[in-house]
């Protein structure tokens, strides 16, 4: 009878554990850290809702999960909803529990992707209304009461153009989206955080008005932004080379430009892709960063390094294949940054790194580093 009652208690040991992966769901366990956290640096990942695996977030601070959608009917704003399942969501916010520190905030994506919503006028739409500004931003707020999550990142891409079929109004939009983050500071109070993906560079004027963020004008409202220095160029230039006079832009060009602007440096956080930019055409226009470093040795030649730019680079037979970041250049770009008193690094996305987690490990080790 004792070894019945020993064989159930494992049993249930065991499915409380399954239960409790499930729920939590971390992928895999990183060694300890031996870079201690230091207070006010970010080391952030944006987690997709499509992603297959489940952030282990030894080295994170933050997480903004990808994404979020209007939803307009006849130029109506009613309302928004989760991207893909609720459950990967829950599993996200979930890892707060044995993470107290972490921070989870929902991103904004200007993309319709849900099969129950159409392209209907999106952020540029939204944003024109007073009204419907606010009601927007009492949603946002409404929904991480609900969650018990961190805050809001704004991920539209841009103010005054269109690259996925949304719609955009150059006289007025970059206007609007200040306006915007003025009303979600003035509802979400200073609880909980405010951020936003922005572009490589400050707004640029155009023959309709303007486009990008006036990032000037957004600055008293937000807590920090998400520069996007990446996808700067494709093949044969670096998607993103920290300093380099042959690339048409760099990081370093795009956070002068903010800091021109008279954006701080200790709100300015620092985008890394984890993949390679071929091309913004075609199923191989970019590949992860786990795939990168299993290419055949026989076509591809990884970790070529271009001194200038401070990045490495992937050759196919010879010919430049794609830009992309791996340990070292990260390590380097941290040095820059932290040189400049910046905050820290985001990533996009997390799923690109490797199971060892490589690049994520690299970006806390630097960012961190005293």
């Amino acid at each position: 009878m004792k070894k019945i009652l020993f064989i159930l208690t494992l049993l249930i040991i065991f499915l409380s554990c399954e239960k409790d992966d499930y729920i939590t769901g971390v992928e895999s366990q990183l060694p300890p850290i031996t870079t201690p956290k230091v207070e006010g640096r970010v080391v952030l990942a944006y987690v997709t809702y499509y992603g297959k695996s489940i952030p282990d977030p030894t080295y994170l601070t933050h997480i903004n999960y990808a994404f979020a959608e209007l939803y307009l009917k006849n130029g109506k704003y009613e309302g928004f909803k989760l991207q893909g399942q609720e459950e990967r969501f829950q599993r996200i916010v979930n890892l707060k529990r044995n993470n107290p520190d972490l921070k989870v905030s929902i991103a904004f994506s200007h993309v319709v992707d849900n099969p129950d919503n159409a392209q209907g006028g999106g952020f540029s739409v939204m944003a024109k209304s007073p009204a419907y500004r606010k009601a927007f931003a009492n949603d946002c707020k409404a929904f991480v009461e609900k969650w018990g999550i961190d805050g809001v990142d704004i991920d539209w891409e841009f103010p005054g153009i269109s690259w996925s079929g949304h719609a955009s109004d150059a006289a007025v939009d970059t206007e609007n989206y200040t306006l915007l983050m003025k009303d979600l500071r003035e509802t979400l109070g200073n609880k909980y955080l405010l951020t936003y993906a922005g572009y490589c560079k400050d707004m640029q004027s155009s023959p309709e008005g303007f486009k990008y963020i006036d990032v000037k004008s957004v600055d008293p409202y937000v807590d920090f932004v998400n520069i996007m220095t990446y996808d700067i160029a494709d093949a044969p230039q670096h998607q993103s080379a920290l300093k380099s006079s042959k690339m048409i832009w760099d990081c370093d060009r795009s956070v002068k430009d903010y800091l021109n602007a008279g954006v701080p440096a200790n709100k300015l956080v620092l985008g890394i892709p984890f993949y390679g930019r071929h091309s913004f055409q075609g199923s191989d226009g970019s590949i992860d960063y786990n795939k990168i470093i299993n290419l055949d040795p026989i076509i591809f030649k990884i970790d070529n390094w271009d001194a200038e730019g401070s990045v490495p680079y992937v050759t196919k037979n010879g010919q430049f294949y794609c830009g992309y970041d791996n340990a070292k250049s990260i390590g380097i770009k941290a040095e820059w940054l932290l040189s400049l008193g910046m905050k820290g690094m985001m990533f996009w996305d997390y799923d690109g790194d490797d199971k060892m987690g490589t690049l994520r490990k690299a970006a806390w080790d630097g960012t961190m580093k005293n």
